[in-house]
């Protein structure tokens, strides 16, 4: 296993925790700041990121993950997965520092860190940050998740003859369903000048305007995934990004939101080396 050590860094006046993974490689060119999704910290659901990090180091690639301010053992007030661009900034700035053969940074971000990510390299002239990886972005508005719900879960259960055949013998779950599907269809139709409905948009454009390329890892079995997708196959831009190739992307169909069992956290540890190594 690579070298792993603690460090503190500053920015904003707080002092942020992170764990170094220094990487098997010698001299390695490349290497790869791992943002942390909120609320939660550096170690991830079931030891995701702790997990993640070790393969790619152990493929020669270094790794820093850390709390942003406010969460785990980093100082400061909470801040919002929008406002932790100095943070993520000052994350490359001390693998840099820490590892001065590396001249291309690499961000790893799932769920509302995905989205982290991409505001960070949408909105700032890093040229160290020439590539992404992102899994199951955050774009979530009460219409988005309506749809993502209608053309997931329900759309499902109107080709199912399981379904069908449960509502035949319990008639009072028709109208619950119904109830459900006037409740969805009300909220897909939710004005989309809502405050939260500017998400997708304001993703998207970040996503547009990054140089770099990056690489979508979807579950398949996942709403914020759906609602993601719903977002960027109505996005022009996205659109095109994935077809001239800036954009790629590999879906795993049972997995969900998390990749919580052992083969779905391989299969992303195999898909963000084989990434790094391109």
């Amino acid at each position: 296993m690579a070298d792993e050590r603690p460090l503190f860094f500053d920015t904003d006046g707080a002092s942020l925790f992170g764990i170094l993974h220094e990487g098997n490689g010698a001299a390695p060119r490349r290497g790869l700041v791992l943002v942390v999704g909120g609320p939660q910290y550096r170690v991830g659901s079931h030891r995701q990121f702790v997990l993640l990090a070790r393969d790619v180091a152990a493929a020669g690639f270094p790794v820093l993950r850390f709390d942003y301010r406010g969460m785990g053992d980093s100082t400061g007030p909470c801040v919002d997965f929008e406002d932790i661009g100095d943070d993520i900034g000052a994350a490359v700035d001390t693998l840099c520092t820490q590892c001065p053969s590396v001249e291309a940074v690499t961000l790893w971000g799932l769920c509302d860190a995905a989205s982290a990510a991409m505001f960070y390299a949408g909105r700032n002239a890093d040229s160290r940050i020439d590539s992404l990886v992102l899994l199951n972005p955050w774009v979530r508005t009460e219409a988005g998740e309506a749809r993502a719900q209608a053309s997931g879960y329900y759309g499902s259960q109107l080709t199912s003859a399981a379904a069908w055949l449960s509502l035949l013998r319990n008639p009072g779950r028709v109208f619950r369903v119904i109830a459900n599907l006037v409740g969805v269809a009300r909220r897909s139709v939710a004005k989309e000048d809502a405050p939260e409905a500017a998400l997708p948009e304001r993703v998207m454009t970040s996503l547009d305007a990054f140089a770099g390329k990056a690489l979508l890892l979807i579950s398949g079995n996942d709403l914020t995934a759906r609602e993601f997708l719903s977002a960027a196959d109505a996005d022009e831009r996205c659109v095109r990004a994935i077809d001239t190739g800036r954009v790629s992307r590999c879906d795993l169909a049972d997995a969900d939101h998390t990749f919580s069992t052992a083969a779905w956290r391989d299969w992303v540890a195999q898909q963000t080396i084989a990434w790094l190594a391109r």
